[in-house]
């Protein structure tokens, strides 16, 4: 198969490609007219098809085909990844404008990049998502795998470090901080079909440092878990996790500078 499957370049080159159409602001060129746009759609097309001949040995070329289809759900794509950028715009004090999130910001570039992965990969396409969101991860050191489940207004905060699972599922709403990691309790090869990451309910806060893992583990909706909660059960609707700090009072004899 390495012979055949094309070079990663080419097969991240297409992703980046078709969110500079979707997202201008992205663009390092300029369009005068509507034809020179769709004419960019045909052309990237026409490229998933010849790569998904190439990595799963088709070379059917009509509506029925994985690559026609992923076009067709391109609108319904665009609205999701316009939630997260609304997500992200809301959410953030400093983020000052839609450009300045489309341009600047790692989440956004990660969280479109798997959104494309994900569709990529409920229509069964081998090994194109793992290399689109492995791109995602080792330009903004967000990990998140292309079969997991999320939801709209999708919101990472700074980002780097995160970890989302493959069978994990995010709610709605949902705004994770850097350095979280959703995993599994078990990396047994048997569980391999199994859900063994955790699932996160609508409107759920996640701050920085966070670790929640197992496939029955359930934050439920509106909780916000703390930074660096380690979590292995579920918790119910309207929950507030944290870790109660530990401290002590220094003489100041202690600290005073001779």
């Amino acid at each position: 198969m390495a012979e055949i499957v094309p070079d990663n370049k080419e097969i991240t080159g297409w992703a980046t490609g078709l969110i500079a159409l979707l997202f201008p602001e992205q663009a390092n060129k300029t369009f005068n007219h509507i034809q020179q746009i769709e004419n960019e759609f045909s052309d990237l097309k026409n490229k998933l098809h010849r790569m998904v001949a190439d990595v799963n040995g088709s070379k059917q070329h009509d509506g029925s085909c994985p690559a026609s289809l992923f076009f067709d759900s391109v609108p319904s794509l665009y609205s999701l990844i316009k939630s997260d950028l609304e997500a992200i715009l809301e959410g953030d004090p400093a983020a000052h404008s839609e450009f300045e999130v489309i341009r600047t910001y790692p989440g956004f570039l990660a969280i479109s990049l798997y959104r494309i992965a994900h569709a990529l990969s409920k229509l069964h396409i081998s090994l194109l998502p793992r290399i689109i969101t492995e791109y995602a991860h080792s330009k903004t050191g967000i990990d998140i795998h292309p079969a997991a489940t999320i939801g709209p207004y999708f919101h990472i905060d700074h980002g780097t470090g995160i970890v989302i699972g493959e069978s994990c599922t995010i709610g709605r709403h949902v705004k994770l901080y850097q350095g979280v990691t959703l995993g599994a309790l078990s990396v047994d090869k048997g569980m391999a079909h199994t859900k063994r990451h955790p699932s996160l309910e609508d409107n759920v806060i996640i701050y920085s440092g966070a670790t929640i893992l197992g496939g029955n583990t359930i934050i439920g909706h509106h909780s916000v878990i703390g930074g660096n909660v380690w979590l292995t059960s579920s918790i119910p609707p309207y929950s507030v996790l944290y870790h109660t700090p530990h401290y002590k009072t220094v003489n100041k004899r202690e600290t005073s500078t001779p």
